[in-house]
């Protein structure tokens, strides 16, 4: 196994990391110039996991697991990750390219991918913090931790680039961006009944996609800050 000696690293390519160290189901994925942490002791590796490492993505402490195949893929950081900060106001003003960016991965042919943040194939979650980190700004990385991350507000309240969260009365397992005039963008999954990219409306008497989510609505929350990694 490959020596790693510093702590961080910049992604020089876009990578998959995946949930377990078999490295079979996708958990997330690091779009070319991401920082990760490798958390696995390198004795460890060696002995127990011959195929991947124990990594952490910097911008949102998000785990998995990576590949050994993909360790020349990295470059050690000459700089640690700073995280930047954004006032409520200059989040608002980002808000027209956040939306632009979902409209434009709509435009290109899609499916939707659990565990995909890279494009053009997301998960609904992904496809949000796709979109709000073209801007600079970060969100974590699941449905449930962004619904915990943004400033709830009511659907009443709801305006152009707000997220919307869908699940059990537990859980947030789904999410949208709010575009105005009740009408959301998400990706969805073929059981749903649509496999990729679209446009659905905030209303039980929409088509069968619009109804089957309206039917899970949770609520909904305003991003009025970027995510600040644990201090470490």
């Amino acid at each position: 196994m490959p020596n790693l000696t510093p702590d961080e690293y910049l992604c020089l390519a876009n990578l998959n990391l995946y949930d377990s160290p078999e490295c079979k189901s996708l958990a997330t994925q690091a779009v070319m110039g991401r920082h990760l942490r490798v958390t696995s002791n390198s004795e460890d590796v060696g002995t127990l996991y011959e195929t991947s490492v124990q990594v952490c993505l910097c911008e949102d402490d998000y785990p998995g697991w990576l590949s050994l195949s993909d360790l020349s893929l990295l470059q050690p950081c000459t700089l640690p990750y700073q995280a930047k900060s954004f006032s409520p106001l200059e989040i608002k003003k980002f808000l027209p390219d956040v939306i632009d960016f979902t409209h434009k991965a709509s435009s290109q042919p899609n499916y939707y991918l659990w565990g995909g943040t890279v494009g053009p194939n997301y998960d609904c979650s992904g496809l949000m913090q796709a979109a709000f980190a073209s801007v600079g700004v970060r969100l974590p990385r699941d449905a449930y931790q962004q619904e915990a991350f943004t400033q709830s507000v009511s659907t009443a309240e709801l305006e152009p680039g707000d997220l919307v969260f869908f699940g059990t009365p537990e859980k947030a397992t789904h999410v949208g961006l709010y575009l105005g005039d009740s009408c959301y963008i998400h990706s969805s999954g073929k059981d749903k009944g649509r496999n990729g990219i679209g446009i659905d409306r905030l209303s039980e008497h929409g088509d069968r996609v619009s109804q089957s989510y309206y039917q899970q609505l949770r609520g909904a929350g305003r991003v009025v800050k970027s995510y600040q990694p644990q201090i470490r």
